[in-house]
């Protein structure tokens, strides 16, 4: 069954600035509800992840892998905190692509995507992913356009060989405005604290703020696919990115309908036995 959402992306073309950064849509609250009902619906959404846990431990292929994309600001750091946060973290792994490294520079693209993929059980998460090797590669030319239209078609590939091994893909495009952004960037600049999160070239990337937002536009469409499908996040509002990533989230956990696995042995005899026992001195 499908996920149901108001930020799933529909199928066809796309056109980033028709879309809306700063609204609450499927919420009607203001901060302080939103902050509310994420508080509520994680108790359901850790319940649900441990089912996920506890099904990887005893044999099951299950898993999930959630994907962030965004422009620099949009929040990728803070859904991990603020929303991955609410379950165990036992059962989550958190891998962020930077630039590919020499080794990884003299495989395909996806050798460094299939080694930290998460094992049965585990929900992953990619702080900025594989799409990297189309995004910045074609703003930045750092490969040519057919390789990046092969990428494309190998994500689709790649993303289809996943969901047929019992991996339920979440990709959430983190959308912000470029007003929003800048109010960001100048926070980070104006706190000591927060520059280690400021990197100049941030302002380069968004000096080519129409390159990238055509990028994500053919990315977006070209690989929004039943598998593995599209939400695009109003980022302008924190709580309302947070909120709805976890409904995301939680709506992809009832879909897997996982039962708490039974235990492989005689419930009553064990604990008449163990009633039965005293510790030793």
């Amino acid at each position: 069954m499908a996920i149901e959402h108001p930020t799933r992306l529909a199928a066809g073309p796309v056109d980033l600035r028709a879309l809306e950064t700063g609204t609450t849509p499927g919420f009607e609250g203001d901060k302080a509800a939103g902050q509310k009902a994420l508080e509520h619906l994680g108790r359901e959404l850790a319940d649900l992840q441990e089912r996920l846990f506890a099904h990887g431990r005893v044999g099951g292929r299950r898993r999930m892998l959630l994907v962030l994309q965004g422009m620099d600001t949009s929040g990728k750091g803070g859904t991990v905190r603020k929303t991955v946060g609410l379950v165990d973290p036992q059962g989550v792994r958190t891998v962020s692509f930077r630039a590919p490294t020499e080794e990884e520079r003299a495989h395909d693209f996806l050798w460094r995507v299939r080694r930290v993929l998460p094992p049965p059980g585990d929900l992953g998460v990619f702080d900025r992913s594989h799409y990297e090797d189309v995004l910045a590669a074609r703003v930045r030319g750092l490969a040519p356009p057919a390789e990046i239209e092969r990428r494309l078609g190998a994500i689709n590939e790649f993303e289809a060989e996943l969901a047929a091994d019992g991996v339920s893909i979440v990709k959430c495009l983190l959308h912000i405005s470029p007003d929003e952004q800048l109010h960001r960037l100048l926070a980070r600049l104006d706190d000591p604290s927060k520059h280690w999160k400021f990197s100049p070239d941030d302002i380069d990337d968004r000096a080519r703020w129409g390159e990238y937002r055509a990028a994500h536009e053919v990315a977006l469409a070209r690989t929004n696919t039943e598998a593995a499908p599209w939400f695009v996040v109003p980022a302008d509002r924190k709580w309302y990115r947070n909120l709805a990533v976890a409904q995301i989230l939680l709506a992809a956990l009832r879909d897997m309908d996982l039962a708490w696995p039974p235990g492989d042995f005689d419930v009553d005899a064990e604990r008449a036995r163990l009633l039965g026992t005293e510790p030793s001195a």
